[in-house]
């Protein structure tokens, strides 16, 4: 059995003709739709707007809000009585037609095929819901550059996603003016987001819109192709872009670059491309939009899920096994936007190894790189608003996650994986020696040509056996000879060895060369130089042990073979040059990294004695904190230098100063020892307060984690109590258009009632006075008070002993009886009684009517004389 929704006018059989069957999918509908997002408190915003919409603008209006899922909706009868248009709740299956308005009913979410709305149940009833970015995501992928997504009052950040991708697809975006905004939570949102082309008071978004579209249908209406187009003008864009943020587009598709133009030029409503190029050089800031507008892209956490458990479960295992003594491995994340994707790369490998359980210890570098500096400096901020939830499991945001006032921030543990650049792709060197390397959605707006050449660039920068990660309508093209299918559906490859049939491009040389510059270099192979192959020979094999330390002591690179004067010290490792130093250097070793500290000079301690486990060596230690070259500096270097012992010889005597300092040593080696006791002494408290202070940051830590629980419960139940208000908001409206439409009827009934002056009496089942009209006063003795009393204890001047037995014959029989009574006076009444029935078809009680029939009755009784008198005289 179909389950059936009513509709708002379920009473009009015209909205069965929307129950459609699914159409092709080569059908298309010529109109745009406007998805229009609001939470339950924005009854009014959605008011204003309507009113506000012609009754033929050709366009159909789709509202999602936020509704609590046990309440019954009459959104759509509220905003029947604001706009001309017909108002719909929407049934499932039910195809949208222009010039009309379609409310999403409570308890589902909606999403929109081929022009036909479908609801689906909720998967949880309560909790965070996103209804807005599901149904407007759906209407991008729809309608695609005839989309049109408009944000109103609301609280929560909920379609801001959906804006995100109707921008993709060259849709536009509108948003309510915050402060005109009931709940501007919403409408800021999407504007902090830098989704918003137009931003407006409720009620003047409908003219906005038509204004688009009126100049969007100019360019539709245009069958040129580009090649005949004002070429020139598009060229002086290019100039004006690359002038101003020093970013060349000449190699991104000509049509997508002027699709883009043509949406901003809709915007200000102009006609020409080269009045577009002059408003350009007028207003700088049209600029900097437009460079954003190009630089659009849908992102978001594990987009395409399907294909991120394939990299999860089947790539990254791959490349772990291919590398079993561990390590750290690269990836690189090209157009990385505002960082989920690469974020996404890093929790996917740490639930890798989760699952892989590699007995080596493994660690992976990310490089996110993007073009817009806005987009890496929100990546480096890690912070996202609340519905990322839709795109991010419970367990992620539980595991990856820290929960904020407004959002989520990436912990630290994912964040310290990724470092973010600003790159081109087309101008910059690439990263190279990766393992993984994911572009995914960026080469569909480059150009054949360039593509060509990427591609052979990205096999140069993968190690052999790395991943490539494209988007899901992207492929190697014909470069199968330089990546292998790891899985071809998910868009992931291996780098193969092989030799590439034509020498490589590198990004210098992408862009068109200027005239009298050639286009490219020929790289010359270095003449042999004797004197540096000596040095390279001699550095290899002659030069001393060496350590490069940071100015703390910690080791950074060691060269040659240090065993003789370092060893790793017992317990937890350390890596600190101070703990690894054998006894007999560890004194002068310090005393001298200080100095070369302070001083800037090499510093150097002869003649030091140190045990090789066969003996002692005699040892000359060099300490340099280094200047140059810049990448080194402050940083220290310390050689050690092996120095032959010097045979004993005997002497036939000695001097008496060789004999006085002979008779020093012994006290030098025990104020020595001394120091050394006192420094051991001094290390071992300080390793006692670092133990203490460790103690400390693990209570402080253990506190804050509490901390962070509460706060995590405050911010559940101030969403909770955010969503209560709403709803509240919402019943409260409902049920002030509901007294005030009680009282219109009220009111025309009770002045319906009087006109006819008709006596009316009701009474309930158990024939109780309910209600009566004026003038009832006159045929009983009724009085306000009298209401709830039972019909037979009011005194009648009517001569009708047998009233309440019939009224309980027409309760029992539900037929009305309808008799002429006389009263005491000499009135005369048509009493009619009635059963009372409910618009539910229920008997509530009786309807008793008195209708005055005295004059009729007068007249009758003339004309009964009359025609006695005529017979008796006749």
């Amino acid at each position: 059995m179909k389950k059936q929704i009513k509709a708002a006018n379920s009473a009009d059989e015209k909205t069965d003709s929307s129950l459609t069957e699914t159409p092709s999918p080569l059908e298309t509908l010529p109109f745009p739709i406007v998805g229009i997002g609001a939470s339950a408190g924005g009854l009014e915003a959605l008011e204003q707007f309507l009113r506000n919409v012609p009754e033929n603008s050709g366009m159909a209006f789709v509202i999602v809000q936020h509704l609590d899922p046990n309440y019954k909706g009459i959104m759509a009868e509220l905003l029947q009585r604001t706009t001309v248009m017909e108002v719909f709740q929407v049934r499932d299956r039910m195809r949208v037609k222009p010039n009309c308005v379609y409310v999403i009913p409570p308890n589902k979410d909606m999403s929109i095929l081929h022009g036909v709305l479908h609801l689906f149940d909720l998967a949880t009833p309560r909790g965070l819901r996103l209804p807005i970015d599901f149904f407007l995501r759906s209407l991008a992928e729809d309608r695609q550059e005839r989309s049109i997504g408009v944000i109103l009052s609301g609280m929560g950040s909920d379609g801001t996603m959906g804006l995100r991708a109707i921008k993709e697809k060259a849709g536009v975006a509108l948003v309510q003016e915050p402060a005109s905004a009931k709940f501007d939570s919403m409408p800021r949102s999407a504007i902090e987001a830098g989704l918003a082309d137009l931003i407006a008071p409720a009620e003047a978004l409908p003219g906005k819109i038509i204004d688009y579209l009126r100049h969007a249908l100019i360019f539709a209406r245009t069958d040129q192709s580009l090649e005949e187009k004002d070429q020139s003008a598009l060229e002086k864009v290019l100039i004006l872009l690359r002038t101003k943020t020093g970013q060349d587009f000449s190699l991104y598709k000509k049509n997508t670059v002027y699709r883009r133009v043509e949406r901003r030029m809709s915007i200000h409503q102009i006609d020409r491309i080269a009045a577009y190029v002059r408003y350009l050089q007028e207003n700088p800031q049209e600029v900097e939009l437009l460079f954003k507008e190009l630089l659009i892209g849908v992102t978001s956490f594990f987009r395409d899920p399907e294909t991120w458990r394939l990299l999860r479960e089947e790539a990254i295992p791959l490349l772990l096994e291919s590398h079993p003594a561990g390590g750290t491995l690269r990836a690189w994340s090209a157009g990385c936007s505002t960082g989920e994707e690469a974020y996404s790369l890093a929790m996917a490998f740490k639930e890798a190894l989760r699952e892989v359980k590699p007995t080596e210890a493994f660690k992976l570098q990310i490089y996110a790189t993007d073009l817009d500096q806005d987009a890496i400096d929100k990546a480096r901020q890690g912070v996202y608003p609340a519905n990322i939830a839709a795109d991010v499991s419970p367990e992620r945001l539980k595991h990856f996650f820290i929960q904020e006032e407004n959002g989520y921030r990436i912990g630290k543990e994912i964040r310290e994986m990724v470092t973010f650049a600003t790159q081109n792709l087309i101008m910059d060197p690439p990263f190279t020696k990766l393992d993984i390397l994911i572009c995914r959605n960026l080469l569909i707006y480059l150009t054949p040509e360039l593509q060509k050449k990427l591609l052979p660039l990205f096999h140069y920068s993968l190690l052999p056996g790395g991943v490539l990660f494209l988007g899901s309508a992207e492929t190697v093209g014909t470069f199968t000879d330089l990546f292998t299918p790891l899985n071809a559906k998910a868009r992931l490859f291996r780098q193969r060895e092989s030799v590439l049939a034509e020498p490589l491009a590198f990004p210098a040389s992408f862009v068109p060369a200027r005239p009298g510059v050639p286009r490219g270099l020929t790289m010359l192979k270095p003449v042999a130089n004797l004197q540096s192959l000596a040095e390279q020979l001699l550095l290899q094999s002659f030069s001393p042990p060496a350590v490069l330390t940071n100015n703390k002591g910690d080791i950074l690179f060691v060269s040659g073979r240090t065993g003789k004067y370092l060893e790793p010290a017992a317990g937890k490792a350390n890596w600190n040059i101070f703990a690894m130093t054998r006894e007999g250097l560890r004194f002068d070793l310090g005393s001298a990294f200080q100095k070369a500290l302070l001083q800037k000079d090499p510093v150097t301690v002869h003649g030091l004695k140190v045990g090789t486990g066969v003996g002692t060596q005699t040892v000359d230690i060099t300490v340099q904190s280094i200047e140059e070259p810049e990448a080194l500096q402050g940083m220290v270097m310390i050689v050690f230098s092996d120095v032959a012992t010097p045979p004993k010889q005997k002497r036939p005597g000695r001097s008496k100063t060789a004999t006085s300092d002979s008779a020093k040593v012994p006290e030098l080696e025990h104020e020595l020892q001394q120091f050394r006791e006192e420094l051991q002494t001094t290390r071992e408290e300080m390793q006692s307060s670092q133990e203490e202070l460790i103690s400390t940051i693990e209570e402080l830590q253990s506190t804050n984690e509490e901390l962070q629980s509460t706060n995590e419960e405050l911010t559940t139940s101030r969403e909770e109590m955010q969503s209560l208000n709403e709803e509240l908001q919402t019943v409260n409206a409902e049920q002030q258009s509901k007294m005030e439409e009680l009282a219109r009827v009220s009111n025309d009934m009770r002045n319906l009632l009087n006109s006819t002056e008709i006596v009316t009496v009701f009474l309930d089942n158990e024939l109780h006075i309910r209600r009566f009209t004026s003038g009832a006063d006159k045929l009983f003795k009724l009085r306000a008070g009298d209401v709830g009393r039972p019909l037979s204890e009011i005194v009648s001047d009517l001569i009708y002993p047998k009233m309440t037995e019939e009224v309980q014959e027409v309760l029992r029989t539900l037929a009305f009886s309808e008799k002429q009574i006389a009263a005491r006076d000499g009135r005369w009444f048509s009493v009619r009684i009635m059963p009372y029935r409910t618009m539910e078809d229920v008997i509530g009680g009786v309807v008793i009517t008195f209708a005055n029939i005295t004059v009729f009755k007068k007249s009758e009784a003339e004309l009964r004389e009359e025609i006695a008198r005529l017979k008796a005289e006749g």
